[in-house]
C-alpha cells in the first residue's frame, strides 16, 4: 500500500473526530507563491510525489492555470499530518490571490476556520493581501503568517541579517496593524501574530524549507544556521532538516481552530436564523446527528461527472442517496454521491460528517452561495458579499449558429461555477452579454468556452458598465396609470452616504419583509428620519424606496406591484438604461381606484416606473463610472514612462513612495480608459513593472463626459440617442 493509499484509509477514519480537524486557506497576494506552498504541503503529506512537488502545481490542475502560471480555481485538497504522537486531517482550500477572481476567495473563507497568509519577504505587505485578510476576518477565519521568498533577500538583495530581522519586523508590524483594524473585537489581541509563540514561519515554498520559533526551540536549529546554509546557497540540507510542510502544518494544528471550537462563534456570524432551534444548536456545536446544514462553496464541471459541488457541512451527516433541500428552490433533489478530496482525486465515500468538506454531485440547481439543508425552510446562510462587483461587458455570440443552444447551456454553466461572471440576454437584439471583473477576468472565462467548452465564439470589445444615480432632490412627480384610474406621486432624491456605504457592504439585510425591525433600526442609527425608515419597504442594490404616505386606501396590497416597478428602474435607469445607485425614493401620496381589477400589474407597474422616471429626470440624473485602484512598482529612472501612461488615461496620483531603487505609485483611474494598459505599460517600462489593481467602486464621470458617454452608451444599446425628459413620462 502505497503512502497515498494509507493517508487516504487514515483521513476516512479521521473525519469522525472534528477535534483532530482543521479547515485551513492559503491566501495571498498574486506571485506571492501560494501555490507552490500548497503543493508542497500534499507532497510533504505524501499525497503527491515529492520531486513533482513545485513544478506539478496539482492544484493548478487547468491547463490555462499552467500556461499563466496563476491560480483561478480555489480547489481543495485533504492530507493528514502527524503532531506529537497524534494524526490529524487538514483540508486545505487554495485561493486565487489575483484581485479579478475575489468572488472565489471570498466564498472559499466561508468554509474555512483558519487561514495562512502568504507574503513575500521581498514585496511586503501588498494591496491586496489586505483585501484577502479583510475577507479572512469578516469571516471571522483566524490567520498565521508566513513570510516566503526569504532565500531571496539574501540570494538577491545581499542583506546581512541585521537588515532581515529588520525587514521580517516591518512585515509582521503591518500584518498586525491590518489584524488591529479589521479583526472582531473580541479577537483583535488574541489574533495578533507572533514569532516568539510561534504564529509566524519564515521560509522559501520553492525551496522546501521553513522554520518558526517552536521548530527551532525543539530541534536546536537557529537562526544563524539558516543564514549559513543560505549563502552557501545549500538549501536542499535546509530542507532535509526544516521541511515546510512539517513547521507550517505543526503550526497550523497548534494556532488555528478546529471545526468544533470555530463553530462556536462563526455560525452566528454567518446565518441569522434562530440560534436555539434544532439546527442553530447542531451547526453551533456541529453535532454530527443534528440536522444536515452545508453551505456551497464552489461549483465545478467535471467533463466526466458533470457538476461537482464543494461545500462545507456544519451540522448533520451528508450521506449517499440522501434528499435534500436548496435554500430558493420547491422540490427536494436526491444526493448522487459524496467524495472528499485528495490532491486532484476524489474519493468516494459512503457519509460526510459535520466539520468536513465534501465533494457532492447530484445538486444540479445549487449554484456557489447556497445553502443546502436536510429540511424544509431553513433560513438561508447570509449571502456571501463581494467587495466588487462586475464593471466591465463583452458581448458573445457563437461563430455558428448551429453551436448556439450549446452556448447557452455553456453560459449557464459557467456563471454557476463562477457567479462573479453574470450572463444576461439582451431581450431586444438577442445577444448575451457576459459581464466580469476585469479584463483579465473575461478573457479566462473566453479561454474556457473555447477550450474547454469548445465552442468558437466571437467576443466584442470589452465596453463598462456605469451606474445612475441623482444629484439633487426632485419636485414630486404623478406617474399615471395606462387606464388614469391611478395617481402616485414620487420624489426621488440622492441617499445619505453612510447608508449607500452599509449596502455595499452588507450590513442591512435586502429582505425588508422578513426582517423589518432590523432594517428601521439600521437605517434610523446611520442617520435616516424616523418615518422613512419606518416605511421602506424595499432595498434593491444601494437604492432604497420608502412610503410615507398617510392612510391611503388599498396602499398595502399594491405595495408589491410598486416594489416590481421599483425593481425594474433599479435595474435601467432613465439616463442610458443602466442599473441605479444611491437612490432614495419616496412615495408622498397616491390615488388608487376602490376596484382591484382596475388596480393590477398592467395599470401599477407603469405608473409607479414613470413616476420614478419622471422624478429621477428632474434630479439632475448623472452617471457615475467604475474605476480602479492602480498600484505600479517601477525604477526610479522609469517613473516617467509610467506618469505618462496614467496622465493619458485621466488617472489621478494619490501617492508616490520609494523603497530602495523602486518608486511605488498608488493611483486612481477609471476602468473605461484602462482597457490595453497591461501592453502598454510593459512596453513603456521595457517590463520592468509589478501592477495590481483593484476595484474600487464608482465615482461621478466629469461633466464634459457626461453627455458623450450617455448618447455612446445608448446608441451602444440601440436606443434612441437623447434620453427622454420629464414630459414624455407625463403622457
Amino acid at each position: 500500500m502505497g503512502r497515498k493509499e494509507e493517508n487516504i484509509k487514515k483521513a476516512k477514519a479521521l473525519m469522525y473526530k472534528p477535534e483532530k480537524i482543521r479547515n485551513i486557506g492559503v491566501v495571498a497576494h498574486i506571485d506571492h507563491g501560494k501555490t507552490t506552498f500548497s503543493d508542497n504541503l500534499l507532497a510533504g503529506a505524501g499525497m503527491i510525489s515529492e520531486d513533482l512537488a513545485g513544478t506539478q502545481l496539482v492544484l493548478d490542475y487547468d491547463e490555462q492555470e499552467q500556461a499563466r502560471g496563476i491560480t483561478i480555481n480555489a480547489a481543495a485538497a485533504s492530507m493528514v499530518h502527524e503532531y506529537e504522537g497524534d494524526e490529524y486531517l487538514i483540508n486545505l482550500i487554495d485561493t486565487p490571490g489575483h484581485v479579478d477572481f475575489g468572488g472565489d476567495v471570498t466564498r472559499a473563507m466561508r468554509a474555512v476556520d483558519g487561514a495562512i497568509v502568504v507574503v513575500c519577504a521581498v514585496e511586503g505587505v501588498m494591496p491586496q493581501t489586505e483585501t484577502v485578510l479583510r475577507q479572512a476576518l469578516r469571516e471571522r477565519v483566524k490567520p498565521v503568517l508566513l513570510i516566503n521568498k526569504v532565500d531571496r533577500l539574501i540570494n538577491e538583495l545581499k542583506l546581512d541579517s541585521d537588515e532581515m530581522m529588520k525587514r521580517f519586523t516591518k512585515i509582521i508590524t503591518e500584518v498586525n496593524k491590518l489584524i488591529k483594524k479589521m479583526a472582531p473585537d473580541e479577537f483583535k489581541e488574541e489574533w495578533m501574530v507572533k514569532p516568539d509563540n510561534g504564529t509566524v514561519a519564515f521560509g522559501s515554498a520553492l525551496h522546501n524549507w521553513a522554520i518558526s520559533v517552536p521548530y527551532m526551540k525543539k530541534t536546536g536549529i537557529t537562526f544563524k544556521d539558516i543564514y549559513e546554509y543560505l549563502k552557501k546557497e545549500d538549501q536542499r540540507t535546509l530542507a532535509k532538516k526544516a521541511p515546510i510542510h512539517e513547521v507550517t502544518l505543526n503550526m497550523v494544528i497548534q494556532h488555528l481552530p478546529n471545526p468544533k471550537e470555530a463553530q462556536k462563534y462563526r455560525i452566528p456570524n454567518i446565518w441569522h436564523g434562530d440560534l436555539n432551534s434544532p439546527i442553530g444548536k447542531a451547526m453551533v456545536e456541529c453535532d454530527p446527528s443534528g440536522p444536515l446544514s452545508l453551505m456551497v462553496t464552489k461549483i465545478i464541471i467535471d467533463p466526466h461527472a458533470g457538476e461537482i459541488t464543494f461545500g462545507r457541512v456544519f451540522s448533520g451527516t451528508l450521506k449517499e442517496g440522501q434528499e435534500v433541500y436548496i435554500s430558493g428552490m420547491p422540490k427536494p433533489y436526491r444526493i448522487q454521491q459524496v467524495a472528499v478530496m485528495v490532491g486532484d482525486s476524489r474519493i468516494q465515500v459512503p457519509e460526510i460528517p459535520a466539520g468536513n468538506i465534501a465533494a457532492i454531485s447530484g445538486l444540479k440547481d445549487a449554484i456557489a452561495g447556497s445553502t443546502v439543508t436536510g429540511i424544509p425552510d431553513v433560513e438561508p446562510f447570509e449571502s456571501i458579499k463581494h467587495i466588487s462587483e462586475p464593471v466591465v461587458t463583452v458581448r458573445v455570440e457563437a461563430k455558428k449558429p448551429s453551436d448556439l443552444p450549446k452556448l447557452v447551456k455553456v453560459l449557464r454553466d459557467v456563471s454557476k461555477a463562477d457567479p462573479s461572471i453574470q450572463v444576461t440576454i439582451n431581450q431586444e437584439t438577442g445577444e448575451y452579454l457576459m459581464s466580469g471583473m476585469g479584463e483579465l477576468h473575461l478573457e479566462i472565462t473566453e479561454y474556457r468556452i473555447r477550450n474547454e467548452h469548445g465552442i468558437d465564439i466571437l467576443v466584442s470589445e470589452p465596453t463598462v458598465i456605469y451606474r445612475e444615480t441623482v444629484r439633487k432632490k426632485s419636485p414630486v412627480f404623478e406617474g399615471k396609470s395606462p387606464n388614469k384610474h391611478n395617481y402616485l406621486y414620487v420624489e426621488v432624491e440622492p441617499l445619505e452616504p453612510e447608508i449607500v456605504k452599509a449596502l455595499l457592504e452588507g450590513k442591512i439585510p435586502e429582505n425588508v419583509k422578513k426582517f423589518k425591525k432590523e432594517v428601521t433600526k439600521q437605517l434610523i442609527d446611520l442617520g435616516m428620519d424616523r418615518e422613512e425608515a419606518k416605511g421602506v419597504f424595499g432595498i434593491n442594490g444601494t437604492n432604497i424606496i420608502t412610503d410615507v404616505t398617510k392612510g391611503i386606501q388599498h396602499l398595502n396590497e399594491s405595495k408589491e406591484l410598486l416594489k416590481q416597478a421599483f425593481d425594474e428602474v433599479c435595474q435601467a435607469g432613465p439616463k442610458a438604461a443602466e442599473p441605479l445607485q444611491g437612490v432614495k425614493v419616496r412615495l408622498v401620496d397616491a390615488k388608487l381606484h376602490e376596484d382591484a381589477i382596475h388596480r393590477g400589474p398592467a395599470q401599477l407597474i407603469p405608473a409607479m416606473r414613470n413616476a420614478i422616471y419622471g422624478a429621477m429626470t428632474l434630479a439632475d440624473p448623472i452617471l457615475l463610472e467604475p474605476i480602479q485602484k492602480v498600484f505600479i512598482s517601477v525604477p526610479h529612472e522609469l517613473m516617467g514612462n509610467v506618469n505618462r501612461e496614467l496622465n493619458q488615461r485621466r488617472a489621478v496620483i494619490l501617492d508616490i513612495k520609494s523603497e530602495g531603487d523602486m518608486s511605488i505609485i498608488n493611483a486612481k483611474a477609471p476602468v473605461a480608459e484602462m482597457f490595453g494598459f497591461a501592453s502598454a505599460i510593459r512596453s513603456a517600462t521595457g517590463g520592468r513593472v509589478l501592477w495590481s489593481t483593484e476595484n474600487m467602486g464608482f465615482e461621478p464621470l466629469p461633466d464634459f463626459l457626461q453627455e458623450d458617454t450617455t448618447r455612446k452608451i445608448r446608441e451602444r444599446k440601440g436606443l434612441k440617442p437623447e434620453p427622454y425628459t420629464a414630459d414624455h413620462y407625463r403622457e
